[in-house]
């Protein structure tokens, strides 16, 4: 990262926010000019949301991510990007070999810096195949609940149900056939199975100890 003649530049306070950004904030380079900055570049991007009179390639997020990971196997590639308040200048823009302009409502095209950078590094990690990675696994797998397991379930809900009349102007048969179509499409767990059957037989026994209470 190139930092062009920051007003505040405070590593402690960054590493403060970011966490775990340490290695990150040791790299930054503080320079005078864009010009210094971009110098060893042989393509740049920069962000900008004003329209231009000159004729200027422009591209979309995802088409300048594109070009920089295929022109970063030739040399250094950058994304440029402006000050918070006002951009950039139109000498600095000539200074780029495309404008970004991020799709936004016409009535509010400007966006926050910070979520303009972020659209624009996400999408340059997408295209160098960061979407490829796989997610990481639940921390504690389960194996597919068994047959046994969702009779048990099903028969303890089915027990549960009759506790609190709830059959009382319900068909039995059919309100426990689509209580099972409910459970087999969200697929538990065995974990999951066994949480489902628990809260069952609370029922019961919740409604056993309020009788015992009151008698």
């Amino acid at each position: 990262m190139r930092l062009v003649s920051p007003e505040v530049f405070d590593p402690y306070r960054i590493e403060g926010i970011a966490h775990n950004t340490a290695d990150l904030v040791a790299g930054i380079q503080i320079l005078d000019s864009l010009e210094e900055a971009i110098r060893d570049c042989i393509f740049t991007a920069v962000l900008t949301a004003r329209e231009r009179a000159a004729k200027r390639r422009v591209l979309r997020p995802r088409e300048a991510a594109a070009e920089l990971v295929e022109q970063s196997a030739a040399g250094t590639v950058a994304i440029v990007a402006g000050r918070e308040d006002s951009g950039l200048t139109n000498a600095e823009l000539d200074l780029c070999n495309a404008l970004v302009t991020i799709a936004t409502d016409p009535a509010h095209r400007s966006l926050n810096l910070a979520q303009a950078v972020a659209i624009m590094a996400y999408e340059s990690w997408i295209a160098r195949g960061g979407e490829g990675l796989p997610l990481k696994p639940p921390r504690n797998q389960a194996a597919p609940a068994t047959s046994e397991q969702m009779e048990e379930l099903f028969r303890d809900w089915s027990r549960a149900l009759w506790a609190i009349d709830f059959f009382k102007t319900r068909q039995p048969d059919n309100v426990m056939r689509s209580f099972r179509e409910i459970v087999f499409r969200a697929a538990p767990d065995d974990r999951e199975a066994s949480l489902l059957r628990a809260m069952g037989i609370e029922v019961i026994r919740f409604l056993d100890r309020t009788q015992a209470k009151s008698s």
